[in-house]
């Protein structure tokens, strides 16, 4: 097939390894050379997602290389996107919509048809831009899944488009990692491997050198790029739940989020990590409520499943006790589901077709539909000040009862949404998003009760934090060995 446009992939030796954050920083160096371009992950498999400009679904990391690029996400930066229901089952998004639910043997066969929508974007993309930056999926040497892989090496040689492999040192083991990698793929593919990027390197780079020579010559291929640590960088998780800890010495609240099997969109949260007033954790399996002033249920992709878990984790008593001494719920998405009376899947949409109790602490039912309500949507938050708010909807579920007489949010397009409890202790919203927006964060505080919190914007940390990954980037990596000038 041929390229009109520059074209590079960056694949990963490992999940997590820094595909999606270096190919942000290309995106940001391109831009800021004034070049047309975009990003593009064939297969994506997170239940982090976002509402495109054109009004689909995509990982949320490609949102985020978006922004990299200066452009609105779309659906053509991920034209396929896996979101896991169970273990051994995820929902099948195509060109931004869901079209099946299948487990991992039918999606193996499906691949040949998911094919043909990845190349049909990739082909609308290499019209359009002057640079594409792939991004792989897992690692490459995934040799189980070689057979129809449209996510690594199997996209690379339909596209014919060059490669860099990047592996995480922080994991240790960094040389096994590139030279085995390299070893089990193919002679074209290993053709394909232009070098080497060694990312999250702190120390002396000086100790690093011998292992650094040994690599080319056992390879023959260079290093490229050794990328340091960047000690405070922070973007929006692919998929897993970034739990490290942030100082917060001057932190007046206590909040934490229930991290259950299947939650969703947790980046929701990242205002919350990121303010220096919010001493922030999550709540894994096996560990108790600590006392605090929030509790945060997140997005689900199994609401039931999920809800059945936090129950079996002794949280719904938890949850009670943490009302009766005055404590705030926010229930964002699904957590908005379970606060109701009851949750109805009378299509099976999350498994067998049943009715579940909800925690019963709003008075509102929820009923899954098959239709996906996808939108991105703005306005003002049902609270002091009427502090303006932007974010999106990606939810089955339709929610209806008394309970939504006193919304949370009202949205520019005259919808009323979400709820506050009549005793003000809950709120409940479909919008994600809620916390970007400084005004709604500060609004959102004053109403747990820090009413004079330091403002924080969100949006321009994240910019200055792309910047920040694209300058060491600039720094570390010979550009003009990939052809960037």
């Amino acid at each position: 097939m041929s390229v009109s446009c520059k074209a590079l992939m960056v694949q990963g030796c490992t999940s997590d390894a820094g595909k999606t954050t270096l190919v942000a920083a290309l995106c940001r160096v391109l831009r800021r050379r004034g070049v047309k371009v975009a990003p593009f992950k064939p297969q994506n498999m997170a239940l982090n997602s976002a509402v495109t400009a054109d009004g689909g679904e995509i990982g949320r990391a490609q949102a985020l290389q978006a922004q990299a690029a200066g452009i609105a996400p779309r659906i053509d930066f991920n034209p396929v996107l896996l979101k896991p229901t169970t273990d051994m089952r995820a929902q099948v998004i195509v060109h931004g919509w869901a079209v099946h639910d299948l487990d991992a043997q039918d999606y193996h066969a499906y691949k040949t048809t998911a094919m043909k929508a990845v190349m049909e974007s990739w082909q609308r993309l290499n019209g359009e831009f002057d640079w594409v930056l792939v991004e792989g999926a897992g690692s490459p040497a995934e040799i189980n899944l070689r057979d129809r892989d449209i996510a690594n090496m199997g996209f690379a040689e339909a596209a014919d488009i060059p490669v860099i492999l990047v592996a995480d040192i922080d994991r240790g083991g960094v040389f096994a990692h590139l030279v085995g990698t390299l070893a089990l793929l193919s002679a074209s593919e290993q053709a394909r491997i232009k070098g080497f990027v060694i990312n999250r390197f702190r120390g002396d780079i000086a100790l690093l050198e011998p292992g650094l020579r040994w690599l080319e010559e056992r390879t023959g291929k260079p290093v490229l790029a050794v990328l340091p640590y960047l000690h405070g960088l922070f973007l929006d998780a692919e998929d897993a739940i970034a739990t490290e800890s942030v100082p917060k010495p001057a932190a007046r609240l206590k909040a934490v989020a229930i991290a259950y099997p299947r939650c969703s969109n947790h980046n929701d949260l990242d205002p919350l990590r990121l303010h220096p007033e919010v001493d922030f954790s999550w709540v894994g399996p096996g560990q108790a409520i600590p006392p605090c002033d929030l509790i945060v249920l997140l997005g689900s992709k199994a609401v039931q499943a999920d809800l059945q878990w936090l129950r079996q984790q002794g949280h719904e008593t938890a949850i009670q006790r943490h009302l009766r001494y005055g404590g705030k719920v926010i229930g964002l998405c699904g957590g908005y589901q379970m606060l109701g009376k009851r949750l109805h899947d009378p299509h099976g949409l999350e498994g067998d077709p049943r009715s579940l109790p909800g925690l019963g602490l709003l008075d509102c039912e929820t009923t899954l539909e098959a239709e996906k309500q996808l939108r991105n949507v703005s306005g003002t938050l049902c609270l002091p000040g009427a502090p303006a708010m932007t974010g999106y909807e990606i939810h089955m579920g339709v929610t209806q009862g008394p309970a939504l007489a006193q919304p949370a949010v009202r949205l520019d397009d005259g919808r009323s949404e979400g709820v506050i409890s009549s005793d003000g202790q809950i709120l409940a919203s479909y919008c994600h998003g809620l916390f970007d927006h400084p005004a709604a964060l500060s609004a959102l505080l004053a109403w747990v009760g820090v009413t004079d919190a330091a403002t924080v914007d969100f949006t321009a940390r994240r910019e200055a934090d792309i910047n920040r990954l694209a300058d060491a980037v600039e720094a570390a990596m010979d550009l003009k060995r990939l052809g960037i000038s």
